[in-house]
This record gives structure tokens, sequence and C-alpha cells, in this order.
């Protein structure tokens, strides 16, 4: 047997040079990718399909499963491929290779042809399915509504029976397009746009702006470790992780409320401008959908956009959030997507959804930008095929479903938020730190005692929490009330 590789459409209309190099590119990507499941699998061919041969029962699955998730190829077909004699012997290869398929079924037969015979495509058909519904056990045969189709291709003096086809993932071959810097927080927005970028051929670098310390990042990494094995394993992909919490603090001591959700944006895209110009890279990606959330009104991606030059994609612009939670879904993301939180304190209470360009310049004009460049200078880079081994020193939460006397429970939302809705616990002492202003205060805290963070969705606490822990502080738990 061997695997027959059909194209994406857009591919096979592409000029000649163009054309010839994304087939050249495919080829390279499943050359290395195929050697990792089985050396003697090989691929040849060039203009209108790629042959994978070598292929076994037992490398069939695994040689199947990595072809569906690389990028250019529109189908798989598994093929027996044969000399051709004559009429006679073709059927007997059909009833040998597809006859089990039509048992008690109705079935058609179809037959392409290239080359000079004495024979025309429709009288290989017509002799072919009397041929199969004889000595098949068919029902019956229907050109119209068949539930099987023994599918022949004649191509000169060879014949291919198609035992069966499965679709590929589509787009161009990763390598034919420049690389991206792809802003990635975990969510199913920053995730499935990533994905979308790899499927039309481009290489999205992720840059994840860590807020929750080391257990937030765990997550990201997790993701962005399953896209690249999963999508993108035939390339060298990294993963930049930028510490933005002392970000995220200057942000809420000195911004106005209802500017914060831009300039942290444009903070963030600040940041990734700096990078990418570092590493050559011409594009910054962001999974933003319009009118998704205040920040994402036109007004204000316009303004978001003024805080850099270098070009923005948003594939997602248009989207609805049921369509992309669906495709995180198909793409085996959904799970840790939906694990992932959206900050507390991050995003303002009464966020301005007309904002304007003076309007955030003025609210930025007391941001001390040397915060930002700290960070920038602080990001670790690794690559994606790591990412799935462990960071050092995580250790086990222990979560506490009600505080104990004696015990004290720090309450780490924002400060808006616990002005709106106190937190009040009898025979408790409750302390408000603000989660960015935590890991400097709490080193003064008494080691003696046992601290319980504390908010609303209780997975910010449990980040912070992991960010102690990290830093030697073994006296913190997480109260997850009941």
């Amino acid at each position: 047997m061997k695997l027959i590789i059909k194209f994406f459409a857009e591919i096979t209309i592409k000029t000649t040079p163009v054309r010839k190099r994304f087939v050249k590119q495919l080829k390279i990507n499943l050359r290395g990718l195929l050697a990792e499941i089985d050396p003697d699998l090989r691929v040849h061919g060039a203009w209108d399909s790629l042959q994978i041969e070598g292929v076994t029962a037992e490398n069939l699955p695994a040689t199947l499963d990595c072809l569906q998730r690389t990028p250019g190829i529109a189908q798989i077909q598994e093929v027996h491929e044969y000399p051709l004699t004559s009429l006679s012997d073709l059927a007997d290869l059909c009833v040998q290779h597809l006859g089990a398929q039509l048992a008690g079924k109705v079935f058609a037969v179809r037959c392409k042809r290239i080359g000079n015979h004495d024979f025309s495509s429709p009288e290989v058909s017509r002799y072919l399915g009397g041929e199969l519904f004889e000595r098949c056990g068919a029902a019956g045969i229907s050109l119209s509504a068949p539930e099987v189709r023994a599918e022949v291709e004649i191509r000169h003096d060879r014949v291919f029976l198609i035992q069966a086809r499965h679709a590929g993932m589509g787009g161009f071959p990763l390598g034919t397009m420049e690389p991206v810097l792809s802003l990635m927080s975990g969510g199913f927005d920053s995730t499935v746009a990533s994905y979308q970028l790899l499927q039309r051929g481009l290489l999205p670098h992720f840059i994840f702006f860590n807020m929750g310390g080391r257990a937030h990042e765990i997550g990201v990494r997790q993701i962005a470790h399953h896209l690249w094995r999963q999508y993108a394993g035939s390339h060298r992909l990294r993963f930049i992780s930028v510490p933005f919490e002392e970000v995220v603090g200057e942000l809420i001591r000195h911004v106005d409320d209802s500017q914060m959700g831009v300039v942290l944006k444009r903070m963030m895209l600040r940041a990734a401008d700096r990078i990418a110009h570092q590493l050559g890279f011409q594009a910054l990606v962001t999974g933003e959908a319009i009118a998704q959330v205040a920040s994402q009104t036109l007004p204000n991606l316009s303004v978001i956009d003024r805080a850099v030059e270098r070009l923005v994609l948003r594939p997602l612009i248009t989207s609805s959030k049921q369509a992309i939670i669906t495709q995180a879904r198909d793409i085996g993301v959904e799970a840790m997507c939906s694990s992932m939180p959206e900050y507390c304190g991050v995003i303002s209470v009464s966020p301005a959804i007309y904002t304007t360009h003076a309007r955030v310049a003025e609210a930025e004009a007391s941001f001390d930008l040397a915060v930002l460049e700290r960070a920038i200078e602080r990001a670790s880079y690794t690559d994606c095929n790591l990412l799935d081994q462990p960071l050092e020193g995580i250790e086990d939460l222990e979560l506490v479903a009600q505080a104990q006397p004696g015990q004290v429970v720090i309450d780490i939302r924002a400060p808006d938020e616990v002005e709106s809705s106190p937190l009040q616990l009898d025979g408790v002492e409750v302390q408000t730190i603000p989660f960015y202003e935590l890991k400097k205060a709490f080193a003064k805290l008494d080691p003696a005692r046992i601290y319980l963070l504390y908010c609303d969705k209780g997975l910010m606490s449990q980040m912070h929490a992991q960010h102690l822990l990290d830093a030697g502080f073994g006296h913190v738990r997480v109260l997850r009330p009941g």
C-alpha cells in the first residue's frame, strides 16, 4: 500500500514557480516528520500529488495521524498500485481489495483515466460494476446515491485502487510564509488565532505576558506545546515569557480605570513589538474579535494599534465566540483553554468603549515606561519542543474551604473590587493586599502564621499562591469557600 497526498486547492492554482516552492516545502516538512515515525517511509512526487511509500500495517495509523495534522494537505488516499494488464485482472484486484466494503451495500464504480487505452472510463466502470455486483454480495448499484464508491484511477500503464480517503487540515505548508509573533494568553481566542496562522503556512512564535506567576505559565506552556507538537513539529518555534506583574501594578496605580484595558493592550503590543524587532519578525498576532470586550471596539482597536508601527494581524476579528470555542474543540484545546483565568482586577470596572488617542496619551503620561523596559529585559526564551518539561520548584497547593482561628486571609483583589464587595469573615483576620503588590508585601509578614489567599474566582489566588511557594514561602494556602 502507498498513500497519495492531494494538495490544498489554493496551492494548485498558484503560478508554476510558487506552486513548485510550496510543494518542495511540503516535501521537506513531511520527510522530517515521517522520519520520526519510521525511517523507511519515503516521500516523492511533485506537480499534482505526493506519494508516501514504505507504508505498513504497523506504521499506517501514526502516518495517517501525522498527515492529517500537516498544513498543506487537503486529502490523503490509501491506495493499492499495480501494473495495468487486463480488465479481467483489474476486476480480480478490485474484488481482493474493495470487495469487503461492498457486501450488502448499494455501490457505484468511479473510474478516472489518463493515457491512451482501447477502452473508455465509462466502459471500465460498467465492466467492474457488473463483476463486483456478481462476486461481492452487494445489495445493488446506484450511480446517483451509492452507499459505497469503488474508486479506480488508471494512469497510462498503472492502476490505482483507492481503499479509503482521509481529510487533511488544508492550508499552506509551514515555512512558505513568514514568521510572526503571536500574543498568547492561553484562552480560546489567542489559541485559535495561532492555529489559524499555522493553517495558512505562517510560523507563529508565542509571546506570553505573565501576570500570575509560574502556575499560569505552566498552563499556557502546555497549550503552546500542544499547538507545536500537533501542527508545527516540522519547525522550530519559540515560547517567550515576559514577566508583566510589575507592569500591571504600575498600570493600576497610575492609569485611570476607564482607560486601563486599552493601555494594558498597548503595553503588551509595545513589548511584543520590541521583541519581534529583535527576532526579525514583521507582524504581531492577537486573538481579538470585534466588540467581544470593551477594548475591542473599532475606536479602541485603532488606538491600540497606534502604539506600534508593526502590522497587527487579527484572524478572528469577525468570529463569534461560539465559533471560536467550536474550533478550539476541533483542534483539541477546549479543556485546556477553559481552565485559563481571566485575571480579576486587570480589566477595569467601567472601561471606556469609545476612547481616543488623546485620552490614552493623557492616561499613559504618568506611567513609568522603565517598568516596561525591565519586563522586556527579563523575558525568557524556550524552544517549544522543551515546553513539556516540568518547571523546577512547582509544588502542590493546599486548598482550604474554611479559614481557622489564627489564620489570616489575604484578599488579593484589586482595590475597586474590594471596595464594591468587601470580604467579611467572622472571627478571622482579613488583610487586603492587591495581587500586584503581594510578592513584595508577603516577605514582611510573620512567617509563623498561615496565610490564605482569596479572590472571587479562586484562579488568581491559586496562581499567586504558587508564585509565593516558588519564592520559598511555605506558609501560604488558598481559600476556596465551598
